[in-house]
């Protein structure tokens, strides 16, 4: 018995004990409210100090991932954009040929170029039409602006052409509202242009004037525009000058086209290889 008691007090001694602490803690706490305050405060700003660096990652994070977005649909509306306008130009182009196309007085068989060779002397387009299609050697190539070409050869489904900026090419033409006639070819010197030779020196030539096919040679049909004279020239120890042609036709940037069903007048042809027999 006298062992359970001094077992018993112990116990009480502990639990006086912490009753106690805790009232000393209790008073502590409400003396220095103050302090516990400011403990909290430097608790916050170090605990934003360090999220602050993590924020800005998931900042940096979500802004990545919205670039990538926002990049993905520009590249999809900048091709949809593209797309119109390239449907947008080639209607322009067919509603441009369709009213050629009741202008002239010639047949006119649609056609689609489907190769460009424009980087040499000798340059050549290709065309989805053929002899199946009544295309024939000699025939021209127009398109809403002015003249582009003449075929030189056939297949059944396709057709090469020379284009005017071949060193070949030749072309009667006139000068709209003189009679100044000559005869057009390539200005190798310059790609850009084209030249008008035989021209006499005494008819007035203004820069502006517009340049068309004559009809003349029995090779292309009268009045189909070629281009625009942008200056003149006397050629020395002659009685011509030479006139300066800025062509109508972009040949880089042409797509679709007419071939003209012109065909030369036999008799004309006729006529023209008797002459040249001539001088043989």
């Amino acid at each position: 018995m006298q062992f359970s008691l001094r077992k018993t007090e112990d116990i009480q001694d502990h639990i006086l004990a912490v009753a106690f602490i805790f009232l000393a803690f209790l008073f502590l706490v409400v003396r220095h409210e103050g302090g516990l305050q400011t403990v909290r405060k430097v608790s916050v700003v170090a605990i934003s100090f360090m999220e602050q660096p993590l924020g800005q990652f998931r900042v940096y994070r979500t802004a990545l991932q919205t670039n990538e977005e926002l990049g993905r649909q520009n590249i999809m509306l900048q091709d949809e954009l593209s797309r119109l306008r390239s449907v947008q130009e080639e209607n322009r182009a067919l509603r441009d040929l369709i009213g050629l196309r009741d202008t002239l007085d010639h047949d006119l068989v649609p056609a689609k170029i489907v190769a460009k060779t424009l980087t040499g002397i000798n340059n050549s387009l290709t065309i989805n039409i053929g002899s199946s299609d009544g295309v024939e050697p000699g025939m021209a190539l127009i398109n809403s602006e002015g003249l582009i070409g003449q075929v030189i050869l056939t297949s059944s489904g396709h057709a090469l052409v020379m284009p005017f900026n071949n060193a070949l090419f030749r072309a009667s033409a006139r000068i709209q509202g003189n009679r100044a006639y000559g005869i057009v070819s390539w200005n190798t010197e310059q790609p850009n242009e084209l030249v008008m030779n035989y021209v006499p020196q005494t008819i007035n030539v203004e820069t502006g004037s517009v340049v068309e096919t004559s009809g003349y040679s029995n090779q292309f049909p009268a009045r189909i525009p070629i281009g625009t004279v942008i200056r003149t020239e006397f050629e020395e120890g002659r009685d011509t000058q030479q006139i300066f042609i800025q062509p109508f036709v972009p040949l880089h940037q042409i797509a679709e086209a007419f071939i003209v069903r012109f065909e030369p007048e036999p008799e004309v042809d006729e006529l023209i290889l008797q002459y040249e027999g001539l001088f043989q």
